[in-house]
């Protein structure tokens, strides 16, 4: 089992050899629920590529404990990087296709009310809904054992999306009736890859139309057709494997 990861505000003034302080809910969580005690491995990160790697020195109370550090290693930022524009699903499914693309690798997620969006953000829901993805992009990270957690955006409206889409390096609409299979697409060594995953109801044509003229054309998985909420994970496994950041 490898080392449980814990998120901390910084880590500018750690050094090998020195000590750091857990406190707070992720101190709680590390001493209450996960039971850690003094000898145990443990890793602290900053969610921006930086982990502090140690053992628990001591325990103290119910929400805190000390950790020697022993190592500082730093994540480079992969090449290409993969963000997936998701469009918003009913109910908790999106906090699932969160979790999951976190889980498998994904570098930015980035919320979008599609046309045929059953679920809308408005007022406090937006600010509500925008911080249970960014939290359970958070857990997802620690679950994960990621240094580098995905930056969850503000939401994009349809405009702003094919904005985006246009100063990738590659884009593409993940769409049943796409021509060109994303297994055989030609994919870029570095820089960005873009993909966009559609709504229960699917792209529109007009959205369709819109994301073309900015460079992003249909394509598909594969033969069976995936729910919005598992679509996107299934894309970041495909182009981790083919772009050699799983190799």
């Amino acid at each position: 089992m490898t080392a449980p990861v814990f998120l901390v505000d910084s880590l500018a003034d750690v050094r090998a050899g020195g000590t750091l302080t857990l406190d707070g809910p992720e101190g709680r969580h590390a001493v209450s629920v996960r039971r850690l005690r003094a000898g145990e491995e443990v890793v602290l990160t900053d969610g921006h590529g930086t982990g502090a790697h140690g053992t628990v020195a001591a325990v103290e109370g119910k929400d805190r404990l000390t950790v020697a550090v022993a190592e500082l290693r730093t994540e480079a930022l992969p090449e290409p990087t993969i963000t997936v524009v998701q469009a918003l699903p009913k109910g908790d499914r999106g906090e699932l296709a969160v979790e999951t693309m976190t889980e498998t690798g994904v570098d930015a997620i980035v919320p979008w009310a599609a046309a045929r969006c059953v679920t809308q953000w408005k007022g406090e829901r937006a600010a509500k809904s925008l911080g249970k993805w960014r939290a359970t992009a958070r857990e997802a990270g620690k679950q994960s054992r990621r240094l580098t957690f995905p930056e969850v955006a503000d939401p994009l409206t349809t405009k702003q999306v094919a904005t985006l889409l246009a100063d990738a390096d590659f884009a593409a609409v993940l769409h049943e009736e796409g021509s060109s299979p994303l297994a055989t697409a030609e994919l870029p060594a570095e820089g960005r890859i873009v993909l966009v995953v559609g709504p229960e109801g699917g792209v529109s044509p007009e959205e369709l139309t819109l994301f073309a003229e900015a460079g992003a054309g249909p394509y598909r998985l594969g033969t069976t057709v995936l729910r919005t909420s598992t679509a996107g994970t299934a894309a970041t496994a495909l182009l981790l494997g083919r772009t050699g950041r799983w190799s």
